[in-house]
């Protein structure tokens, strides 16, 4: 089980999350949702965690949100495993860690610290 802390309207609250068989279960407070991840969650962020993938296998990460790059926390030829920080992105006053997506390789990492990027933008090129 995951616990983050989401912030809306101004007002944050700590959540617990937990994914299983295909399932969500977010735990605020007193309270439990449970999410079907794939038909509800997914269509509100594919174009936000978007990762395209070309005909050579390789995948480019997408920058999440408009922002400062942080940190580059990753260089061409690491090998690095699904959940591993690749860039930190500042944004809107809080650090968004961009993560790779599955165990990988980095061919190319397209930015450096202090670029500013728009959503969408390429930051890295995995394989």
């Amino acid at each position: 089980m995951e616990e983050i802390i989401i912030k809306v309207k101004g007002k944050e609250y700590k959540v617990r999350v937990e994914e299983k068989g295909g399932k969500v279960k977010v735990y605020c407070g007193n309270d439990v949702y449970e999410i079907d991840s794939k038909s509800e969650i997914e269509p509100l962020f594919a174009d936000i965690i978007k990762e395209e993938e070309n005909e050579k296998g390789q995948i480019a990460v997408k920058a999440p949100l408009p922002g400062v790059i942080f940190s580059v926390n990753a260089k061409a030829g690491d090998k690095v495993k699904k959940g591993a920080v690749l860039v930190k992105l500042m944004a809107m006053k809080m650090e968004n860690d961009v993560a790779a997506a599955k165990d990988c390789i980095v061919r190319e990492i397209k930015v450096k610290k202090n670029d500013t990027v728009n959503r969408g933008d390429t930051l890295a090129i995995l394989e």
